[in-house]
């Protein structure tokens, strides 16, 4: 595994771009700003290299983005709902930043911050110490995230936090994916299969109602493989609250064990395929509804929505004021720890 790293000077001090280079020549650039993931190359069926995970040009631009590109949203991805929880009993207000909700960990969030790098075998840890009180959250959480970088074309990232007094965490991966090329406009001709019988039906301010639903003969259906645009602009609640998917799923499987291939994505144009597993209980689709007007990508545009789709593999949305939901509660002495693995391949 070939490492290299790249220091660019910001406004918010010098933020390093690493490169994984596997022994195919497949790489993977990965930020301090948000330990976030900015490229990965990996061929098309005709062994063409070209990157498929959306980025910006300008390094700057990745800083309180409204997409939240590629990063490492927290102290809580997603919502929570009134931007409020309880915990033991003391309520604790955070910020209001989307809606009347509170979204990916407050208006900075982890994914604002500039992380720590260093190489361990195969890859890059990224550090990053959040205070206690931290954007309303209680407890000092000290978060990793280790990502690495195999010759199998597999990028796993593993994340891991201790805190130093109850607190609530859910940490996930933001990228937008489209398997075409980073730039190469629509993705909603790709096809998608998530390994889920059950989705989380929201209010119209994508907050979840507190139950599951089962997705059989409703557009939230993915257990068969069809394109992710097929069923987008029905005349269905959900897609209209979101202007497409922006939903949580409830994965199958037993609680903290590995689902293989959760969610698949191809693309019968270039051949490439993305699956990803993980240890997570849900994953939120969100098919980039909201990406115009973005900061501009590498070919000097801005983004269009729908030109990508995050996979966010997480805890629920709104777990904290949910106790139905699989807890996102972390203790002191307690581990929280979640794995992430992207694989591509070709057809």
């Amino acid at each position: 595994m070939k490492i290299s790293i790249d220091r660019i000077n910001t406004a918010l001090g010098e933020c390093e771009l690493w490169t994984l280079e596997n022994s195919k020549g497949e790489r993977v650039i990965l930020s301090s700003l948000g330990a976030g993931i900015v490229s990965v190359e990996v061929p098309d069926r005709m062994g063409e290299l070209a990157n498929v995970a959306l980025r910006y040009a300008n390094c700057a631009d990745y800083f309180e983005d409204g997409p939240c590109m590629g990063k490492i949203p927290g102290r809580y991805a997603n919502r929570i709902a009134g931007g409020k929880f309880t915990l033991d009993g003391k309520e604790y207000p955070l910020a209001v930043n989307n809606g009347p909700n509170h979204l990916h960990g407050g208006p900075t969030g982890f994914q604002n911050r500039l992380w720590k790098g260093e190489i361990i075998p195969g890859g890059v840890r990224f550090r990053y110490t959040s205070a206690d009180g931290e954007e309303g959250y209680p407890g000092e959480l000290k978060v990793t995230a280790d990502y690495t970088w195999s010759d199998r074309s597999e990028l796993t990232l593993q994340l891991s936090a201790v805190t130093s007094a109850p607190t609530v965490v859910n940490l996930t991966n933001h990228t937008y994916w489209n398997l075409d090329g980073a730039d190469s406009g629509s993705v909603l001709e790709h096809k998608m299969r998530i390994k889920a019988h059950h989705w989380l039906p929201t209010d119209d301010t994508l907050v979840p109602l507190g139950m599951l639903t089962g997705v059989k003969g409703t557009p939230m259906s993915f257990l068969r493989t069809k394109m992710i645009g097929q069923d987008l602009r029905k005349d269905f609640a959900a897609l209209k609250y979101g202007k497409g998917y922006d939903n949580c799923w409830a994965l199958d499987g037993a609680p903290g064990e590995m689902v293989e291939d959760a969610v698949r994505l191809h693309s019968d144009k270039s051949g490439r395929t993305l699956t990803v597993s993980t240890d997570q209980p849900g994953v939120q689709i969100y098919t980039g509804n909201w990406l115009a007007g973005s900061p501009k990508n590498m070919s000097g545009r801005s983004y269009e929505d729908y030109d990508g789709v995050a996979i966010e593999v997480q805890g629920f949305p709104d777990a904290p004021n949910n106790p139905a939901f699989p807890s996102q509660r972390l203790n002191p002495g307690e581990l929280y720890s979640r794995t992430i693995r992207f694989k591509f391949t070709t057809d």
